[in-house]
């Protein structure tokens, strides 16, 4: 989110040089704005049955308008999905794993007390905050109380952000930071480890007891936030996150997924390896196969703090990215697994070509929209089951010419 700036649209006098039309819309802007204004009064009547003080009400909600950037960026539909070695490669490069490494020795003091205290490793919360926030320099330039408000007037997730609003609300008035100076994302994620409003209030610490939650400028509130966060979502130190593995040929792909559990050395009886080929490690540990970029892609085996790496962030490429940050900030090489040479993501406009050829075979996808969650993986599983070939679910190029085929026969 970095350097998308603030800015609060204004309504434009008209002027004799105005066109009818151009004074049509600005006849419509400010009824939007009036509208908008009317929202927040009784939104502030709301908060303040709720207990935020009118003082703080006042001051946040002083000339606030709309930002017509935020509902830009909510409504905002990319015309490429990302691969994930493309993900992989933006998130995990050389210079950030060096980044890295190096802010490791700097705070190496403040991260083993943290890692005591809450049982989180330290290449973990670095590689959390690389990348939440590039290290704290892309926090986001927008005011957070304004674009909650607009957010929360807007009807396509008004109540998310409506609670969001009145949690930041909460935490002004706690005090842990003035309105004027709580920036973040345009969807109000907030200083270098991002936390919503709900996660702040829930999971932020005062590390540095200057009684204040700092997750802008305190290095010990920051670390020791994302800390205890990892630990109420079930962090295990004792563990790892997984690792890139390698499968034996005819590996039924029915027991890939978050749905199949297995200790370490069930899988290893499967005859799933490391990547290299060894043997997997001898431990009691349970973990689940994932398969990022389908059956020819690399193969992962995951454990319990990749589970709780999806609650920070539910994205499978994030949880990787997290973990291969992490051992990369170790010192552990690069995946073994190689992209492909033809790495090409699908357009939108293919991904919903996909989900409505899956419609017309039978195969109920829902409203086609452009992204490959899980229902659309579902129907192509069954999909791919019916014509034969691996299933791994996974949407490419050789997929939608599949279908086209199957649909002109």
């Amino acid at each position: 989110m970095a350097g998308l700036s603030f800015a609060i649209p204004h309504a434009i006098a008209q002027t004799d040089s105005q066109t009818p039309d151009q004074g049509n819309a600005g006849a419509q802007a400010e009824a939007v704005d009036q509208d908008f204004l009317n929202w927040v009064e009784a939104f502030k009547r709301e908060a303040r049955a709720k207990g935020i003080s009118q003082e703080i009400l006042d001051s946040s909600f002083k000339d606030i308008a709309p930002v017509k950037r935020v509902i830009e960026l909510d409504r905002r539909q990319p015309e490429f999905s990302l691969t994930f070695w493309t993900y992989l490669n933006r998130s995990v490069n050389d210079a950030r794993v060096k980044k890295a490494q190096e802010l490791m020795v700097q705070h190496a003091r403040l991260l083993s007390e943290v890692e005591r205290k809450y049982g989180v490793q330290a290449r973990f919360l670095v590689s959390f905050w690389g990348l939440e926030s590039n290290f704290g320099s892309n926090t986001g330039g927008f005011k957070v109380i304004p674009a909650l408000a607009t957010l929360a007037h807007d009807a396509r997730r008004a109540d998310f952000f409506r609670t969001q609003l009145i949690n930041a609300l909460q935490i002004i008035d706690n005090g842990d930071i003035a309105s004027s100076r709580m920036t973040g994302s345009w969807a109000g994620a907030m200083g270098q480890v991002q936390f919503i409003p709900s996660t702040f209030l829930g999971h932020a610490v005062d590390a540095d007891g200057d009684g204040r939650r700092d997750l802008w400028n305190s290095m010990p509130d920051i670390f020791s936030s994302a800390a205890n966060f990892l630990s109420n979502l079930g962090w295990n130190d004792s563990e790892t996150w997984g690792r890139e593995v390698k499968l034996p040929p005819g590996f039924d792909l029915e027991l890939i997924g978050f749905q199949t559990k297995k200790t370490v050395g069930d899988w290893q009886a499967l005859g799933v390896r490391r990547a290299d080929g060894r043997n997997l490690p001898v431990a009691n540990v349970e973990g689940s196969l994932v398969l990022p970029a389908g059956h020819k892609g690399p193969a992962f085996l995951v454990y319990g703090n990749f589970r709780a790496t999806l609650k920070w962030n539910n994205s499978i490429f994030y949880a990787i990215a997290v973990g291969h940050l992490a051992d990369r900030i170790e010192g552990k090489g690069r995946l073994l697994a190689k992209a492909p040479a033809n790495d090409k993501p699908l357009l939108r406009a293919e991904i919903q070509e996909i989900q409505t050829l899956l419609n017309r075979l039978g195969y109920d996808v829902g409203r086609p929209d452009g992204v490959a969650g899980r229902q659309t993986r579902s129907g192509i599983k069954a999909f791919q089951r019916r014509s034969t070939i691996p299933a791994d679910g996974y949407a490419d190029i050789s997929l939608l010419e599949r279908l086209r085929a199957a649909v002109a026969n």
